[in-house]
């Protein structure tokens, strides 16, 4: 069983570092948000790996649901034909630099890690489930929420105006 547990891990983590890798060194930009999509999936099943359901739902939600297909969209509105993608060649220090900063992160982390004080995680107080996080939102932060839906409304029809303003009206 820990076997498959550890595999699962592994599964998820390479699923999640291929997506990274693709989105970085894609030279398409659809292909770069299909990359950033499977990377937060990777995330979504790392969550799920951890036991947290709401955490995943949450991740496939908004940032695999909404996010990308802002991108996505966002893509399709500001696209222009002739518009080709310049490859970045990679340089000769590239695998130096690679092997830096997974240095400086290995560092890091074993500093945080040898830093922090590790308690045992406390009881559950109360009863949590996503019924309640859904009654907080829309009715204790239902103002907030809603403010929230208005502001993304502004930016996306911002975008859509920005995007379309350099174009020429095209007469059927």
């Amino acid at each position: 069983m820990n076997v498959l547990m550890d595999l699962l891990f592994f599964g998820f983590l390479v699923l999640t570092m291929a997506g990274a890798l693709l989105a970085v060194r894609a030279g398409v930009l659809m292909h770069a948000v299909l990359g950033l999509a499977v990377s937060l999936l990777g995330v979504a099943g790392l969550y799920l790996y951890l036991g947290s359901p709401f955490l995943t739902l949450m991740q496939v939600l908004i940032y695999v649901g909404a996010i990308c297909v802002v991108l996505v969209f966002g893509i399709m509105v500001g696209y222009t034909p002739n518009e080709v993608a310049e490859k970045v060649p990679m340089g000769r220090y590239a695998f130096l630099g690679l092997v830096a900063s997974g240095a400086a992160a290995f560092f890091l982390m074993v500093m945080v890690i040898g830093q922090t004080d590790w308690v045992p995680a406390a009881e559950r107080l109360g009863d949590f489930s996503i019924e309640h996080v859904g009654k907080g939102l829309l009715l204790t932060w239902c103002l907030a929420f809603e403010m929230i839906s208005v502001v993304l409304l502004v930016a996306i029809v911002g975008a859509i105006i920005l995007a379309r303003g350099g174009r020429e009206e095209v007469n059927p």
